[in-house]
Parts: C-alpha cells; sequence; structure tokens
C-alpha cells in the first residue's frame, strides 16, 4: 500500500518507470542513488526499507564533507525495481525528463544488531537514521536527520567524519555506474528523438499536445474564531485584496476574479509579468496594492487604476495545472514544492510566491496583529485542491475586523456634505436579508459622487428588508447588488456592526456570497422570530382566539404548523420537553436538511417520551396527512410491498417529524433520484462496555487506514455509546459494491486490533468487544443523521467532528442539544465533505490488492 502514491502518479502506457510492486535483495539492503533532470537537477537518495525504496530528491547533490547538511526532500515510496531504472520519463508525465543511476551499492545500520532492517525501521520513524553505505562512490557512514518544525517531509543527509570524508566536490564524477554515460548525453540522445518525431509529424494538422488551461472557480475557507498549532496544518498570511486566478497558455495571459470576472485590464503590469513563463498554468493568488511601509491597503487597491498610486503585487500561493496536467488532486505542499520550482525560473517584478510556515499558527496570529494586518489562513498540509468549494481544509482567521456587506441603502446628506449621509448595510441570514448597521464614514469627496453615480441605477421604492429597521432617518432604498468591505470595532449585542468604517467596493464579489459569519449566534436571529410569533399568539388570544398553554401555531413560509403538547415531558430525568426538542431542530434546520433532502425517512416515534415504549413507522397515510408532505412509493423487501415513505426536503417537515415525537432523525443513506446508490459508506463502531478511550482507538484505526488508501474519512459521535466514520462516495456505485469494500475496511480493522473488535453480530458471541458495523451499508438501513437529537440521558447529539477532537477526552455525552448550538455557530458544518463527488472504490480496492501482493 505505500506504493500505492507511487502508482498513481505514473501513466504506465507512456512511462517505462517499473510499476510498484513489493520486493526484498536476498541478503543485503540495497542503495541507489539517481540524478534526475526534470523541471529542476537533483539527486534522488533511496534505501530499501521494507521491500520499497525510501526515497529522498536532494537538490544539491550528496556530499563526502561533514560540514555540508544537505536539504532532503522525502517523496513517495519507490519500488525495489526502480534501482535500476535509467531512461527519459517523457513530457507531460510526472517527474518529466532524463535520469541516470549516478551511484549504487549495499547499506546497512552503524549499529551492530542482528536484525538491522528492524533497527533502520525503528529509526526511521524517530527520525534520526545512521547507516553505512557502500556505494562506488559514496561510502563510510552518513546520516538522515529530520527537522523538526519545518515541512513534514523536509530531512538532511549529513556525511560523517571518517576515513571516507573529503572536501572534494563527488559530483564531478558524473557518469552512470551502469551505462558508463553522462545525463547531458542521454539528454542529447532523448532530444535528438524528440526531434526526430516532430520532424516526422511536422506535415500533419495536429493542435497543440499541451492541453489549453481555462478558468477554475476557486477553492474557498470556511471561518474560525481563534488560532491554532498543528504539524498537520500550514499556515500563510491572510492578503487584503482581490483573489485572483492566473490562467497562463503562453503567450497570453488571463487574471480573473474569483466569479471570473476579467482582471486583464485592471492589473496589467502583472499580466505583462506572467509572461515570463514558458509552461502552461494555472495559478491561485492574491492581488494588493502596497502602501510606502509594504502594507496591503484596501483602499489604494481600489484607485489604483485611477491613481496608479501604490505599489501592485500578485502574491500567489497555488498551483493548480501545469503543462495541461491538473494537479488539484496532489496534496498542498506538493503543489506549492512545484509552484515554488517554476517560480525560481523566472525573475518576476509583481508576482512572488506566497510562502508558509509549518505547524506554528499561534505564532505567525501574533504576528499579524503586531503588524497590523488581516489575519492568517490555515490549510491542512495534505489536503486536495476543491474546485469551486468551500472546505475546512482552509480556514480564514481574521486578526483585523473587517466584513463584506451588500449595500442596501442610502440615508439623507446633513451639513455640508453632499449625495449621501450613511450607507445602510446588510448580509444575508440563509435566505433572509438582515440589516447589521449604517455606515457613515471613510469616504471623501470624490467617494460619496462616485458611489451616488453607481448606486442611483439600483434605486427602489421599498425596503428589500422583510423587518423594521428603527431608524428615523429618511431613507433611499437600494436593490441589493452591490458589496462593500468595511472595518468595525465589534459586533453589537443586536448584531449590528458598532463603529463601521468604508474601505471600497468588492467588484469581486456578489451579493448572495455575503453571509452572516457563523462565529455570529445565529440563535439570537432566531429569537427575534420567536418573539414577533409570541406577540403574534398574544395579539389573537386579546382577540379571543385563546389556547391551551402548550398547543400554538407556528408558520414556516406559507404553511401553518399546529404544534401539540410542547409541555410534555420527553427526558425525565433532565426535564427537557418536547417543545425544547421541537424549538432545537427549528434552530438547527439549516445544518441538517442537506442530509435528509430527497432521502426516505424511517421514523422512530416516541409519543411519550424515552422512558416509554416507542415504535417505526414507515408507511404514511397520504389520506390523513397534510397534502404539502412529500412522500414517495418505495418497495420495501420487509412489508413486502410498495409504502409511502416520508421525505423531509424542509424545515415545516422536519417540525412536522419532530411534533409527532421523532426524537431522532433517520435517513437513508441514497436518495429517491438513485435508490440503489448510497451517497456514503459508514463504519458504525458500536461498543458494548467498554471504556470509550477504545472507542476512540478503533476510530482512529480506522482513520489510519483510509489514509494509507489515500482516502478521506469523516467521523460523528453517535450520540449514543458510540462513533460513526463516513466515506463520501457521491452516489457512484451501488449497495452490494458499498458493502463489499466496508467488510474490506471492518476485517482490516478487527486484524489490527484483534484483543478489543469483533465482526460477529450475535451479541452472546462478540465476548463483550466492539462490534464494527458494516452490515448499515444495506439498502433501506438508518442511521442517526449528523446534528440529530438521540433518545439517551441529557438529550445528546449526534456531532459532526474534527479528527483531531477524536482523543482520550472524547465521549458523545459530552454534546447535548444544551451546549451544541454554541459548537456549530463557531466549527460551521463540518460534515459538508460527505456530501461531495467522494472515492473511487475501484483505486481502493486495487490498493487493497496491491497490499496482499
Amino acid at each position: 500500500m505505500s506504493l500505492s502514491k507511487y502508482n498513481q502518479k505514473r501513466d504506465f502506457r507512456q512511462t517505462k518507470e517499473p510499476k510498484g510492486k513489493v520486493e526484498k535483495s536476498a541478503n543485503e539492503l540495497i542503495f541507489v542513488v539517481q540524478k534526475h533532470a526534470a523541471s529542476h537537477l537533483h539527486y534522488d537518495f533511496r534505501l530499501e526499507m521494507n521491500g520499497v525504496l525510501k526515497s529522498w530528491a536532494v537538490p544539491k547533490g550528496p556530499s563526502m564533507n561533514p560540514d555540508d547538511k544537505r536539504l532532503a526532500m522525502m517523496v513517495e515510496d519507490h519500488p525495489y525495481s526502480y534501482k535500476d531504472f535509467e531512461g527519459t520519463i517523457p513530457e507531460g508525465n510526472y517527474g518529466a525528463g532524463n535520469v541516470i543511476v549516478w551511484d549504487n551499492g549495499t547499506y546497512t545500520s552503524d549499529e551492530e544488531t542482528a536484525t538491522p532492517e528492524k533497527t533502520l525501521l525503528a529509526d526511521f520513524k524517530k527520525g534520526r537514521l545512521s547507516f553505512i553505505l557502500k556505494g562506488k562512490k559514496l561510502k563510510g557512514e552518513f546520516s538522515l536527520v529530520k527537522l523538526k518544525g519545518k515541512q513534514e517531509n523536509a530531512w538532511l543527509l549529513i556525511k560523517k567524519t571518517d576515513k571516507y570524508s573529503s572536501d572534494a566536490d563527488i559530483l564531478e564524477k558524473n557518469k552512470s555506474v551502469l551505462s558508463k554515460r553522462a545525463l547531458e548525453e542521454l539528454e542529447e540522445k532523448s532530444e535528438k528523438a524528440v526531434a526526430a518525431v516532430k520532424e516526422k509529424t511536422t506535415s500533419k494538422k495536429k493542435t497543440n499536445p499541451v492541453e489549453n488551461a481555462v478558468f477554475i472557480k476557486p477553492m474557498l475557507a470556511n471561518i474560525k474564531e481563534k488560532p491554532f498549532d498543528d504539524p498537520k496544518w500550514v499556515f500563510e498570511k491572510k492578503y487584503d485584496g482581490y483573489r485572483t486566478v492566473a490562467v497562463i497558455n503562453p503567450p497570453d495571459i488571463e487574471l480573473f476574479s474569483r466569479n471570473e470576472l476579467s482582471f486583464d485590464l485592471n492589473f496589467k503590469p502583472i499580466a505583462e509579468d506572467l509572461k515570463k513563463i514558458d509552461h502552461t498554468a494555472i495559478l491561485d493568488g492574491e492581488v494588493v496594492v502596497e502602501d510606502e511601509s509594504g502594507k496591503a491597503n484596501f483602499q489604494l487597491l481600489q484607485n489604483y487604476l485611477k491613481t496608479g498610486s501604490g505599489t501592485l503585487k500578485y502574491y500567489v500561493f497555488d498551483l493548480l495545472n501545469l503543462d495541461g496536467n491538473s494537479i488539484t488532486e496532489l496534496s498542498l505542499l506538493e503543489r506549492k514544492e512545484l509552484l515554488k520550482i517554476l517560480f525560481n525560473k523566472y525573475g518576476f517584478t509583481n508576482v512572488f510566491y506566497s510562502d508558509h510556515i509549518v505547524e506554528k499558527g499561534l505564532e505567525l496570529f501574533d504576528l499579524a496583529i503586531k503588524n497590523k494586518e488581516e489575519g492568517i489562513v490555515a490549510k491542512r498540509a495534505d489536503s486536495t485542491y476543491a474546485v469551486g468549494r468551500r472546505s475546512n481544509d482552509w480556514l480564514k482567521i481574521k486578526a483585523a475586523n473587517q466584513e463584506e456587506a451588500i449595500i442596501i441603502g442610502i440615508t439623507e446628506p446633513k451639513n455640508s456634505r453632499k449625495y449621501f449621509g450613511a450607507l445602510l448595510l446588510g448580509q444575508y441570514y440563509g435566505k433572509k436579508l438582515q440589516f447589521i448597521g449604517k455606515c457613515g464614514t471613510g469616504f471623501t469627496e470624490e467617494t460619496l459622487k462616485e458611489l451616488y453615480t453607481k448606486l442611483k441605477p439600483y434605486f427602489i421604492d421599498d425596503s428589500p428588508l422583510t423587518e423594521k429597521t428603527g431608524l428615523r432617518d429618511k431613507i433611499q432604498w437600494v436593490k441589493p447588488k452591490l458589496v462593500c468591505q468595511v472595518k468595525y470595532s465589534e459586533w453589537t449585542q443586536d448584531k449590528h456592526l458598532r463603529h463601521p468604517v468604508y474601505l471600497g467596493l468588492r467588484i469581486d464579489k456578489k451579493a448572495n456570497e455575503v453571509f452572516t459569519p457563523s462565529i455570529i449566534k445565529k440563535s439570537e436571529f432566531l429569537k427575534t422570530e420567536k418573539m414577533s410569533e409570541t406577540k403574534e399568539a398574544k395579539a389573537k388570544e386579546a382577540k379571543g382566539t385563546k389556547k391551551a398553554e402548550n398547543d400554538y401555531d407556528l408558520k414556516i413560509g406559507k404553511t401553518v404548523l399546529h404544534l401539540t403538547n410542547q409541555n410534555k415531558i420527553y427526558f425525565p430525568n433532565d426535564g427537557i420537553t418536547k417543545g425544547e426538542i421541537v424549538q432545537y431542530y427549528n434552530e438547527v434546520s439549516e445544518l441538517i436538511l442537506p442530509y435528509l433532502k430527497n432521502r426516505p425517512e424511517s421514523m422512530n416515534r416516541y409519543p411519550n417520551g424515552i422512558d416509554a415504549p416507542s415504535f417505526y413507522q414507515k408507511d404514511v397515510d397520504v389520506e390523513k396527512t397534510p397534502s404539502w408532505l412529500k412522500t414517495k412509493k418505495i418497495f420495501s423487501e420487509s412489508n413486502n410491498e410498495y409504502i409511502n415513505y416520508l421525505v423531509c426536503n424542509n424545515k415545516e417537515t422536519l417540525i412536522y417529524m419532530a411534533n409527532l415525537g421523532c426524537i431522532e432523525i433517520n435517513p437513508w443513506n441514497s436518495t429517491i433520484q438513485n435508490i440503489e446508490n448510497p451517497d456514503w459508506l459508514v463504519i458504525d463502531i458500536d461498543p458494548d462496555k467498554q471504556d470509550f478511550s477504545v472507542v476512540v482507538e478503533t476510530a482512529l484505526v480506522v482513520k489510519d487506514i483510509m489514509d494509507e488508501l489515500e482516502t478521506e474519512c469523516y467521523c460523528k459521535t453517535s450520540g449514543a455509546s458510540g462513533l460513526h466514520v463516513y466515506i463520501p462516495l457521491g452516489g457512484q456505485y451501488d449497495y452490494d459494491s458499498v458493502k463489499i469494500l466496508a467488510e474490506l475496511i471492518a476485517k482490516e480493522v478487527q486484524s489490527r486490533l484483534p484483543e478489543t473488535t469483533s465482526l460477529e453480530r450475535s451479541i452472546k458471541k462478540r465476548d463483550h468487544k466492539i462490534y464494527i458495523d458494516y452490515l448499515q451499508n444495506r439498502i433501506g438501513q438508518t442511521l442517526a443523521a449528523p446534528y440529530s437529537v438521540r433518545p439517551k440521558p441529557g438529550a445528546t447529539v449526534s456531532t459532526p467532528l474534527e479528527w483531531s477532537e477524536v482523543n482520550s477526552k472524547l465521549h458523545p455525552s459530552q454534546f447535548t442539544i444544551k451546549n451544541v448550538l454554541k459548537r456549530f455557530e463557531k466549527k460551521g458544518d463540518l460534515w459538508t465533505p460527505v456530501l461531495s463527488k467522494g472515492a473511487n472504490i475501484k483505486k481502493i480496492l486495487k490498493k487493497f490488492e496491491d497490499q496482499k501482493d
């Protein structure tokens, strides 16, 4: 399985590199050093271990001088048979270029031990290897030492002082130890072959072999409130400018905003600078204008076209395509490494590589505050590029208080001010436009005139808001189209911006992308809605339409729900009522609904609370239920007939179910449009009476296995006693295929944890071990949805987790309806990737086969 990344990166129909198989030397362990002229010349240093060649790219090559400490970047494992590979890797392939075997031989640990390979593997895991090389050029004692606090794959290759050490340049011995030819000879031969092929094809009409690059909608970051340290994350400076995607098809350069608006004219000097690149490429970065002190200034950027003041710069932090090859599936660090190599070839004036630091987010955040910068961006080091999606693999952490806001009105100018007095600002909360305050500072007379001219075509008579602002000013309402940037001191309790200052228009943002930040309590807005409902109820009561204290009507959109018995106690030991469960689902509806949409529901009803009997209801009597409820006829094998399943696609249906006594919400794994194909694979970790740390250990083994298979997985508490691990599949495979894979994963977990886990369905035969339930991956099976309440003491909630939270401190009882809303406001929806396109089962099964080989 350690060769899966090697195989994945190569097309063996085009390259003569050997396919990855595990093989071993009969006697002594071997080493090889290959000289490799790819996009940059380097030496690949490889040591045989555990049936593969552990590999490091050494840019400056090895040295026999103990004073030279050579940087060695660890790369993917290579197959044992790679030791003899010499030749040309064709253009357009990974590592394209020429390779010779510069040195080879055997090696051993510098310790005298009966099991040298085990010693070397143990030392490798510790990050410090000491060994003796017996090569044709490299001889004597060497060390490989992993650098702490640097990139995860950065090591140093060091020659130790012994009888072989020398200050002579060993690299002058430049010929292959196999073919006795220098790399330059191979390159010359390769160039002649390429020229001959080109000559044969000149008479044929042929398109450029490198496919043109086209605009890619950039990946977006979620908001996180506080910075953190984590060795699996890298941290970058957050720039105060315009997100810009550069599409390079030499000699043509196109610059785009995140919404594909052209920036070609706006930032012509950057486009001119990028013409130095002679590769097809797509770059992702941020355009800023810096003041004299080198600080990015958003207002300078706004005025740059007119004034030309400030220094225009393009900070590039990602590479999405190189030489016609999409590299979005490579890890972030691999993409940045390629980007740095590409940029090292050119001397730019306005274009810069955006560097990062590993692990130390708190340190970079403190520096951002000290320098009065906008903040930092945290990125998971091994993450792929989620095209056009907002992902928790990227997190923006703000040091300065700035917000994007929609201009929804202007007030009348007073005293000597012309054009308008202040801007009225709004943001969307769901589909609802919310007033967040007015901004009367940050304008020059020129800005007032220019902004008024831009707003005038959008003047409207009626307020775009559903609620009154409470302002006494004379207001000219504006159609919510234009977005501006403001800085402010804080959010007030009534969710308005305090002391907002206008910074400029955001020509790169659309109004429908501007939402209230998740760190602002959503419950405050819901509280406002509830207060208005209470006033309405009191008014009706005053007119004589009295209702029982625990019954009331709730209007959602055009639907009126009659809610009953809201004071009935559902959780006797906690005093939690039916009404509190209904209100929880009211508040969490936006989070849970994406995981219920178009899925049949198996309703588990507790009409008299968790201590009384419950019953399952699958078949809905359409003649006795409201006509607005959506149902779907599906064949039920257990009933041996077609039955009407309820489908929950909106808030009113969710509240209707809660009012029926559905404490927990149990959707199918597949949707009614694609009923045979589940959207995810589930590993249900179901304990008996074990300490929960053993459940955590089991989940982490699942994560380890999926990491080895290079497949993302996500964890949530069951809300009861276990954990659920989900693998997104995007409805690409049928239930039978998914169950086969689930069983393979479950067996692998059980083989690694034989003392604590079991695949035995019978409780009696499990011997109190944790049950790894892969049979949940069958049609009609259901599990509690993310964000679902469970009928357990405390009203626990099935809660999505970050993998860093799956540790010894975790227990499902931590998350209840009393505290999770605050967590959800802070973390956002951690479960979003579960609905993505997902994993490739065929590739995973192939990797399982490779492992057996």
